[in-house]
């Protein structure tokens, strides 16, 4: 008769954790060590996260920690009331993170991590989903690389072996006398829409940066005086 699997015997010492849970515990346990570590903590808020820039502040600031993502492990490290708070005020610190924030750990003076911020503003492609912030209008007649944003003179036709793709993402283009052409002007997107994914491939195609990575210092806590001091008002913020 076989041996039925319901009899089965599996020693829980041979079970590993789940990986999601291990890296809670671990982001939990390395913001508890670094309130102890640090005397500065920010709260920062992003538009339009990228995680290449990101890394870029991480590097820049190597004297410090910075923690992204998983807000509610970040706040209940650092004490969601005053009887769980590690340390004084950091109570009021946690009502802050909340949405697309991030934790930054420092030796630093809140001041000059707030300038490093206001200075750190990248130019990048917006994605789908961004509401646009300019009108694009691209002219009738051949299409050019930049798509009209400049002098022609300046610029050089788009290359006819992207006729058939910027065909694909919405524009009724077609090859005259081997140049890509428009019977009229093509309206790509205009300001306060939200783009699509073929809106965002063509201004990526034409080279028009309309999307600004920015970081946002929101509230930070001292161990020097133990209080939370507000900085800006958390908005939502586009990805």
């Amino acid at each position: 008769m076989p041996v039925s699997k319901r009899n089965k015997q599996v020693s829980l010492t041979q079970t590993t954790k789940k990986p999601a849970r291990e890296n809670n515990e671990r982001l939990f346990t390395n913001i508890q060590e670094s309130v102890d570590t640090y005397p500065t903590i920010l709260v920062f808020s992003v538009a339009n996260m990228r995680n290449t820039y990101l890394k870029n502040v991480r590097s820049e600031l190597s004297d410090s920690r910075l923690f992204f993502g998983k807000t509610k492990v970040t706040a209940k490290a650092l004490g969601l009331t005053g009887e769980t708070e590690l340390r004084p005020g950091l109570a009021k610190l946690t009502k802050h993170i909340n949405g697309n924030v991030g934790l930054i750990f420092s030796p630093r003076k809140p001041e000059e991590l707030i300038e490093y911020f206001e200075n750190f503003v990248k130019e990048d492609f917006a994605r789908m989903g961004a509401v646009s912030p300019i009108d694009f209008v691209v002219p009738a007649g051949v299409v050019y690389s930049l798509g009209g944003q400049m002098p022609a003179e300046d610029d050089v036709p788009l290359a006819h072996s992207l006729e058939t793709t910027v065909r694909a993402l919405g524009m009724p283009t077609k090859l005259n006398k081997g140049k890509v052409w428009l019977d009229q002007e093509y309206v790509l997107c205009k300001e306060g829409q939200k783009l699509d994914s073929k809106q965002a491939a063509l201004l990526k195609l034409f080279g028009r940066m309309t999307a600004e990575f920015a970081v946002t210092p929101t509230a930070y806590w001292t161990s020097e005086t133990e209080e939370v001091t507000v900085l800006e008002k958390e908005d939502a913020m586009e990805a």
